[in-house]
């Protein structure tokens, strides 16, 4: 596994804040075509294929969570500026962060790059973050970046860090799952992978359903990568994958969910349905709420099923924060389950 960790301490360095993830992309085309894969760059997507491209579909989002300087020393979260809106609609996980305010943001260093390029343009410390109603959106006052002007993307400045007891911890979602594709390509896998944009502002699925539509393309393999947030570092102790059934706007079937069940059990790989959790808490809790929004689900949704699949997802902690922690089990049982999947 060195060379995955090797793999993902190079990316989470890349700055790749949602809406500002062309520096990222360009990165990572590279890093694919020195392994011979052949890696196209369309709106929102970037699209690698192996030498036996419908041998498997899988898909990561590349958007990282961070600020937009929006005038003068104003800076608000970049999933809800305005232009990012449009397609959140109340019910995901990244709006219910917003709400909650669950990420401590105070004394959080971060650093501010150019959107192309990806030139570095300076280092701030956030000194205070609060939500502002009226705008809907979280305001932040940044320290040493009153220079910086309008459009420019700031990402929360990460390291990978790997504990004696197990834990791996960085800004993960979902650069995490970016390094296993490429990983897993390492390995051998030839099929396709798609790297998409602006996740956390509920848009990536459309440059995915445009490609596939593009194309021409049907499937009911498409295999979406992720992590899962948990509240308790017990919890995710417990269970090395999660799967789904279904999401807010869809259910899921493909043939994909019993082979990693099956693959789960021989190996006895950990592992529970997300959503059946998730109306167990309401059931206890006597509350109604949704369950979680994917990008699989949106797809699904959209393309009146033609378009089919399932997830595979990291159970983390300190979701959406430059301190999300996962274990190293839960990164060696997806690696096992890739690897009797695809090769």
């Amino acid at each position: 596994m060195e060379n995955f960790y090797d793999i993902l301490k190079q990316l989470v360095r890349v700055p790749s804040v949602v809406g500002a993830e062309h520096p990222f992309f360009l990165f990572l085309k590279r890093e694919l075509q020195e392994q011979n894969i052949t890696a196209e760059y369309y709106d929102g997507i970037l699209v690698a294929k192996g030498n036996n491209p419908s041998s498997g579909y899988l898909s990561s989002h590349v958007d990282r969570h961070g600020l937009i300087c929006m005038g003068h020393n104003e800076f608000q979260y970049a999933a809800f500026i305005a232009k990012n809106q449009a397609d959140l609609q109340g019910n995901s996980n990244s709006e219910e962060l917003l709400k909650n305010l669950e990420v401590r943001f105070k004394a959080q260093r971060v650093q501010a790059y150019n959107p192309w390029s990806g030139g570095y343009l300076g280092i701030g410390t956030i000194s205070d973050a609060y939500l502002d109603t009226k705008r809907y959106n979280i305001f932040f006052k940044i320290d040493g970046l009153d220079h910086l002007l309008p459009g420019t993307p700031i990402a929360f400045m990460d390291k990978l860090q790997i504990s004696t007891d197990g834990l791996i911890s960085a800004q993960l979602d979902n650069v995490i799952s970016v390094a296993l594709i490429l990983y897993l390509y390492e390995l051998g896998y030839q099929g396709t992978a798609f790297f998409t944009a602006s996740e956390e502002a509920g848009r990536s699925w459309r440059f995915l359903l445009e490609y596939f539509r593009r194309l021409d393309i049907e499937t009911e393999e498409l295999l979406v990568l992720d992590t899962s947030p948990y509240h308790t570092l017990e919890e995710i102790e417990k269970i090395d994958i999660v799967l789904r059934n279904r999401d807010e706007n869809a259910a899921f079937h493909s043939p994909l969910k019993n082979k990693i069940k099956e693959i789960a059990t021989q190996n006895g790989i950990g592992f529970h349905f997300k959503d059946t959790y998730i109306k167990r808490l309401h059931e206890q809790s006597g509350t109604k709420g949704s369950l979680g929004v994917t990008e699989l689900g949106r797809v699904i949704n959209a393309s009146k099923g033609v378009i089919q699949g399932t997830t595979l997802q990291f159970p983390t902690i300190g979701y959406h924060t430059a301190q999300e922690t996962t274990t190293q089990r839960s990164i060696e049982s997806m690696v096992m389950i890739l690897k009797g999947l695809y090769l």
